[in-house]
């Protein structure tokens, strides 16, 4: 994943909520959370991402994805 890339090795992302989506095509998940039952906190397909949390909030991983999107 284009997104994903480089991630440190904390994995916490900050949820404020639990309402979720689950994308019909299982292929385009690249990230899930297994917080309150497993749902996809990461989606990607083409030049379309999707997250289910504040990557603003979500410290060295947050930081990570916003660089990531900001040099596709």
């Amino acid at each position: 994943s284009r997104l994903a890339r480089a991630l440190p090795v904390s994995r916490y992302a900050y949820f404020v909520h639990s309402f979720y989506c689950q994308p019909e095509l299982d292929h385009t998940i690249v990230a899930q959370s297994d917080y309150g039952g497993s749902f996809a906190a990461i989606v990607e397909q083409e030049n379309i991402f999707g997250l289910q949390f504040h990557p603003e909030k979500s410290q060295d991983l947050g930081l990570q994805i916003l660089k990531n999107f900001v040099e596709l």
